[in-house]
């Protein structure tokens, strides 16, 4: 009689990795899954990815699209490490501040996997570069946290015919969404205008530096956005096209909200209004900022330094922050800007100035409340003059 042993799990498995490890050890895990298999680690080999934003979001994403063996990964990025980034941007080190994102990023992916191309793009993504940049991947994962630049994401992916992988975080609470995902019905998925048609009004869209963000909840989020990124890849199932999904680290709890396409999609609805990339920063700041609170654009301030104009410049951030970039002028802390005693300056505006604009705005207008003169507000704060004069 034939004597049949049975093989326990853990020697299938075993035998799984064997095989695997004849094609490349270095990823001798992930072929092991079926749904993953040779085929699926060639497709990753073989796939690009371009992550905008090499922050919170973009560093953990990075990470594990190197480690999967993404064969060529574009970083855009033309900030500088700050060091209140390293407490959740785990690709930086001390040694790194000051250095410009991109480049320390490619650094450490490339002692990381030798394997993978790494291109790097120190730029900020704008309707200039964003289709020819974007244009050049075949997924695109969305590592930014500011309205201007998504939404730049968003337009170019769908003009290019590209998906990309939408994620975003505030305090505890995280967002992930797969967009315009070509089905196999030949019809693209939702994309993030079928989410929001406009930029949400500021006060529903709170700034990460007032409201502060978990440290781990970046590298959470930027991780899911990896995986979902391999998944579309390899061709798994479950993508998160059409869904939301809602996920809170305070509590563990997450919860999928179903997405649909709008007809009032200015993008890609019944009746599309927007055909190409437009003026971004203009695009989010109608509708959703005060309209009552004077305002300067970078632009504009950059035109009265270079002409020598007289301008008090008051920067209401932390000092950390001041220290790691700022546009000159006097460093007032907005929890020490006093209205009773600050005084304006006759005949000579005050430009106040923070991050995104919204800081020092409510700064502005609690002075004008008080009687104060002449005070303006730098509109979108230093993270559009970085986008605007130092690209």
């Amino acid at each position: 009689m034939l004597k049949i042993e049975k093989i326990a799990p853990s020697s299938r498995i075993g035998l799984n990795l064997h095989k695997a490890e004849a094609v490349n050890p270095r990823y001798s895990r992930q072929i092991a899954l079926p749904e993953v298999g040779a085929k699926g680690q060639k497709k990753l080999s073989q796939a690009s990815v371009l992550v905008v934003g090499a922050g919170g979001l973009g560093c953990p994403a990075l990470l594990a699209l190197t480690a999967a063996g993404v064969g060529r990964i574009g970083i855009v990025d033309g900030d500088r490490v700050e060091l209140s980034n390293l407490h959740r941007q785990m690709l930086y080190r001390e040694s790194d501040v000051g250095r410009l994102k991109a480049e320390a990023a490619a650094e450490r992916l490339r002692e990381r996997n030798s394997e993978v191309e790494i291109e790097t793009h120190p730029v900020y993504l704008s309707s200039e570069n964003g289709m020819e940049i974007i244009g050049g991947y075949d997924i695109i994962i969305d590592g930014t946290d500011n309205f201007p630049t998504r939404y730049l994401i968003n337009d170019a992916s769908v003009l290019s015919g590209k998906p990309f992988v939408y994620g975003s975080i505030y305090r505890f609470e995280g967002q992930l969404s797969l967009f315009n995902h070509l089905r196999e019905d030949g019809v693209r998925g939702p994309n993030y205008r079928d989410l929001f048609p406009e930029p949400p009004p500021a006060e529903l869209a709170p700034d990460c530096a007032d409201a502060g963000v978990l440290g781990v909840l970046p590298t959470m989020i930027g991780t899911m956005q990896a995986a979902e990124t391999i998944k579309w890849i390899a061709g798994l199932d479950g993508l998160l096209d059409g869904r939301l999904l809602l996920f809170d680290a305070l509590h563990l709890e997450s919860r999928h909200v179903g997405l649909s396409k709008r007809d009032d999609n200015p993008l890609t609805g019944a009746t599309p209004k927007i055909t190409g990339l437009i003026d971004y920063e203009v695009f989010c700041r109608s509708g959703s900022a005060d309209e009552s609170i004077p305002e300067i654009t970078p632009a504009e301030l950059s035109e009265k330094l270079k002409r020598g104009e007289s301008v008090r410049l008051i920067d209401v951030r932390s000092p950390e922050e001041h220290r790691a970039f700022n546009i000159g002028g006097e460093l007032i802390p907005v929890e020490k800007l006093d209205p009773d005693s600050f005084c304006s300056e006759h005949g000579r505006p005050s430009l106040f100035y923070c991050r995104t604009g919204r800081r020092s705005g409510k700064v502005v207008q609690r002075l004008i409340d008080s009687g104060a003169e002449n005070l303006f507000n730098l509109q979108g704060g230093m993270e559009a003059w970085k986008r605007i004069i130092n690209s």
